[in-house]
């Protein structure tokens, strides 16, 4: 016999734009888990943009109307606020009122196990503070890196993921510590290699000048500030789809596109100790982060394809 879903615990926001299609599947996903709390942070349309606003209003309609009984809570804006200020505004009034949350973007597909795999470490680990957030992506294409059900990484996978308020709130969204941090070489603390430091230094300061419009940056940064470390589930439990001629940022081909969830076993097991597996972020690195030409890419495989 199967078993029913997981109905989870914790208060879960989703994060929508103009994608019913995809949103229609996240939401679907929600129903199945039953939050008692859903909070919905919108995006307006684009000026410009003639199909901006039927499809926004597609997406809201889908999300407005949930099939289970729950606190909903909107919080849509009526003009486009873009990526970093909206994802930004909006998670800083749900920690206002929640101290932990799980949250998905509109184009992130959990399995079900992805939410009791929150729904337990948001628990393990609330006054953890090395702890910044619970992922749900694992990309490390198959290769598993423990004998445990999750492994600590320096990245902070944003494709489907949970977090504290007391980790939101060491967020520097305007990167005021930014300066000090480089002229320090605060970096070389974090990075392994001169290629990485290297790397991270000229995507940071495109975002510090606003050559950039990240949020996931900003949050990783500050991740990286306070020495805070990030879970990875030793399975897939999010996949992107995402993926396509109507993204902004990951319009071509990925090997991270679209990949396949697998269900979490339980109970889980636990790493010893509270360290970023060198292997594993390696790996990250070198697939997602070091190649030319990459800084678009960057800001999908962390934060997800935004507008």
């Amino acid at each position: 016999m199967n078993e029913s879903p997981y109905k989870v615990r914790s208060p879960v926001v989703l994060l929508v734009f103009n994608r019913p299609d995809t949103t229609r599947a996240v939401f679907e996903k929600i129903a199945e888990a039953r939050p008692e709390s859903l909070y919905v942070i919108a995006d307006g349309p684009r000026p410009g943009y003639g199909e901006d606003p039927e499809l926004c209003r597609q997406v809201l309609e889908i999300v407005s109307a949930p099939s289970w009984p729950c606190r909903l809570v909107t919080d849509i804006s009526e003009v486009n606020l873009g990526t970093m200020r909206r994802i930004v505004s909006g998670l800083d009034r749900v920690f206002e009122q929640e101290e932990r949350a799980v949250i998905l973007e509109d184009d992130c597909v959990p399995d079900n196990s992805f939410f009791r795999f929150c729904d337990e470490l948001l628990h393990r680990y609330a006054e953890d503070n090395r702890i910044a957030q619970v992922s749900g992506g694992n990309f490390q294409l198959g290769r598993r890196r423990t004998d445990c059900s999750y492994y600590f990484s320096r990245y902070s996978h944003c494709w489907g993921w949970a977090t504290w308020r007391r980790a939101w709130r060491c967020n520097d969204a305007d990167m005021i510590h930014w300066p000090d941090f480089r002229d320090r070489k605060r970096l070389r603390d974090v990075l392994d290699s001169s290629r990485e430091i290297a790397y991270w230094e000229d995507v940071l300061e495109k975002v510090y000048l606003g050559e950039i419009d990240s949020w996931a940056c900003r949050w990783l940064l500050s991740c990286w500030r306070e020495h805070m470390v990030n879970i990875v589930p030793e399975v897939n439990l999010v996949s992107n789809v995402g993926f396509g001629p109507d993204a902004t940022r990951t319009t071509g081909y990925s090997p991270f596109a679209g990949l396949p969830v697998e269900t979490m076993p339980f109970p889980l097991s636990h790493p010893s100790d509270v360290l970023p597996h060198r292997l594993a972020d390696e790996f990250t690195s070198a697939r997602m982060f070091r190649h030319p030409g990459l800084v678009r890419r960057v800001l999908g495989l962390l934060g997800g394809p935004r507008r």
